[in-house]
């Protein structure tokens, strides 16, 4: 690729997505909806403008980056208050995970016709819903506590889960993993190990962070070279590990440092929000409407399934029993958009399985593409509308609540 052509890419791209946000903000339509469209125009199924797969290697290791950055962002401000927070993410998290991974197989292989192999990869991919997309959306509509947290860190826990869980099912697929324990004791290796170094580099880059003056500009560089380098490490060691790494240090840095990280918070946000401008578009732009042609009806009956089907039947079990309204309950059923780390997977697993021969890589690539794009905009176009009728919006002059605060009382109240 030509550095000129290389240079028309990310201008187009950033260019886009800057138009998007744009929009958004103009027409108060949700901006992700805006950016996967911004993605689709200047893509493979638009305009021709800009193809990912030009930046060859690289474009895992961009996004592998920025997504880190992202999820370091979030859990930074991942605040779950109280015992009955706390334990209505780990139900959702535990209950998702048995009946996501076990629906979206039977789905897929039944109604979009994947083969059991690669219906289990798919599975995985789908599992989290994208704090990258989630977020962005609770912060438009302005949800009421504790929704708002629940939905992220739902998000933030499966996220990195099911990126791991779905590279070790593709590694079983393509004959590197042996059996069912070598895929649990690789699963809980870069789990827990992603989740220790990172634990470990939150707390140098705390320490460090609170030798530098907060007005100082050193204190960004710093963290981005200590989570980046942390990022680059992990994936070198145990590949997918970066992402649980990239998590456990921001939930360390935001719990050590407190009050004292809000001018870093703020700025590392703003950088989270470039990084999902940049990424959205460039991984849209990756959609062929002829992978997603061949799917039919299967393949939306597949996606249909998930987010009338298999989602309310998971926050119903695992919300039961907690103090929890049936519309907040109701809109937790509704609001599970898959975002950027959903699609960097497939783009990425489809080129490893076309290049080891396996049948049917490109249906995989196609179904997943086509369960961010239902999901993102029938979800994130309706989710405000949706929110106001049921009145689990925030009144303008509330203004953002303080979530140490407001979280639990709002779940431990009823």
């Amino acid at each position: 690729m030509t550095p000129e052509r290389l240079s028309l890419l990310w201008g187009v791209t950033v260019f886009a997505g800057a138009i998007a946000q744009a929009l958004a903000w103009l027409s108060g339509l949700p901006a992700v909806v805006l950016l996967l469209s911004a993605g689709l125009l200047i893509g493979r199924s638009g305009l021709h403008l800009v193809d990912p797969l030009d930046l060859g290697n690289g474009l895992e290791t961009v996004v592998g980056l920025l997504v880190s950055l992202v999820l370091f962002d979030g859990g930074i401000n991942l605040r779950l208050p109280g015992d009955a927070l706390k334990l209505t993410v780990l139900r959702i998290v535990v209950v998702r995970l048995l009946l996501a991974v076990a629906g979206g197989l039977l789905a897929a292989h039944w109604l979009a016709g994947l083969s059991w192999s690669l219906a289990a990869v798919y599975s995985a991919i789908v599992l989290a819903t994208g704090p990258t997309v989630v977020t962005p959306l609770v912060q438009q509509i302005r949800l009421r506590p504790p929704l708002g947290e629940v939905l992220e860190g739902e998000g933030l826990v499966l996220e990195p889960i099911g990126a791991v869980l779905a590279l070790l099912l593709l590694e079983l697929v393509l004959g590197n993993l042996h059996g069912w324990r070598e895929l649990a004791l690789g699963l809980m290796q870069r789990l827990g190990g992603g989740a220790l170094v990172g634990a470990a580099c939150g707390w140098l880059l705390a320490e460090a962070l609170r030798r530098i003056p907060e007005a100082s500009a050193l204190r960004l560089q710093v963290t981005l070279g200590l989570v980046f380098l942390m990022f680059s490490l992990c994936e070198w060691l145990l590949p997918e590990s970066g992402l649980p790494a990239a998590v456990a240090a921001g939930v360390v840095v935001g719990r050590r440092l407190d009050t004292e990280a809000t001018t870093l918070d703020e700025l590392i946000r703003q950088l989270a929000m470039l990084a999902i401008t940049m990424l959205f578009p460039l991984l849209a732009a990756d959609v062929s409407w002829r992978e997603l042609s061949p799917l039919g009806w299967g393949g939306v009956l597949c996606v249909l399934a998930l987010m009338l089907v298999q989602r309310p039947l998971a926050i119903a079990a695992a919300t039961w029993g907690l103090p929890l309204t049936g519309r907040e309950k109701l809109l937790l059923a509704w609001l599970a958009p898959r975002g950027i780390v959903t699609a960097a997977v497939a783009a990425l697993f489809s080129i490893r399985l076309e290049d080891a021969g396996v049948l049917g890589a490109g249906r995989l690539q196609g179904l997943v593409f086509l369960t961010i794009l239902m999901t993102v905009g029938l979800q994130g176009l309706s989710a405000a509308p949706l929110a106001s009728r049921l009145g689990l919006v925030q009144e303008e002059l509330e203004g953002p609540p303080a979530p140490d605060a407001s979280s639990e009382a709002a779940l431990n109240s009823r």
